[in-house]
């Protein structure tokens, strides 16, 4: 595990092995934001997002934000640069790639100004136009305030929608919801010590067919950053693994076809 585990930190950063279920969640709290989780293979990312004085800006708090470490600076500007440099992808091998944005501010006036944002990188963004979509490098998902009329009415968006457990069998179309998101303690009890209760664990891949079923991803938020969690959720087949441990979730999700 240890040699795995230094492999991986010290592997060449222009050719990660992209790891598909891998998020980094409140990815702007590593020492390198959105770089770390790249160098790891990281192929989906979270940015808590906060309109203020007119910008965009990263952060967790509102004591944390500066004017330095807007959404632009810290995620759109660089994923641009190196969409460019790869050739078209984040990650060469043309892997999808998600942006998650998590809105801490208004819903209505912060998705206005973050919809003007995104049109400038449009060359980058899936997009959406008159229900027919094109998948392009980058996917920009909204959550926390999400403006979901907004998000829903745009002939023409560059931002989807990260939708709740209530949304499970709704109709909508994967384009527009493509994630179904939950907080771990909403919906199991299972810390990750001892065996995970049948029940469940039957529960759990009730919930991932039922979002698969149409066309969604799933992930939790919150859920025990441990070995024995990522087993259960890699075996119901949850899409993406949140975690704020990159390295180790990198590893573990290496290691794994090897067994």
């Amino acid at each position: 595990m240890f040699v795995l585990l230094a492999l991986v930190l010290f592997a060449d950063p222009e050719t990660p092995t992209p790891v598909r279920r891998a998020h980094a969640h409140n990815d702007y709290e590593h020492k390198r934001p959105l770089l770390d989780a790249l160098d790891l293979g990281f192929c989906s990312v979270e940015a808590d997002v906060w309109l203020t004085k007119g910008e965009l800006l990263i952060g967790h708090l509102p004591f944390n934000l500066k004017s330095e470490r807007s959404l632009q600076k810290l995620y759109l500007d660089p994923l641009l640069e190196r969409v460019k440099a790869n050739g078209g992808a984040v990650h060469k091998g043309g892997s999808q790639f998600y942006l998650l944005v998590d809105v801490k501010t208004n819903p209505k006036t912060t998705y206005a100004e973050l919809a003007k944002v995104l049109e400038g990188y449009a060359d980058i963004l899936t997009v959406t136009r008159d229900g027919k979509t094109e998948t392009r490098a980058v996917t920009v998902v909204i959550s926390g305030n999400c403006d979901r009329e907004a998000i829903t009415r745009q002939g023409t968006r560059y931002a989807a929608i990260d939708a709740r457990p209530s949304d499970l069998d709704s109709d909508d179309p994967a384009h527009l919801v493509p994630w179904i998101s939950a907080s771990w303690s909403s919906q199991f009890k299972w810390n990750g010590s001892g065996d995970m209760p049948e029940a469940e664990r039957a529960r759990l891949k009730e919930f991932v067919a039922k979002a698969h079923k149409k066309g969604r991803l799933v992930r939790f938020w919150a859920a025990p950053d441990k070995t024995a969690v990522w087993r259960e959720l890699l075996a119901a087949d949850v899409d993406l693994i949140n975690t704020d441990n990159l390295a180790e979730l990198r590893a573990f999700l290496s290691e794994k076809p090897k067994k």
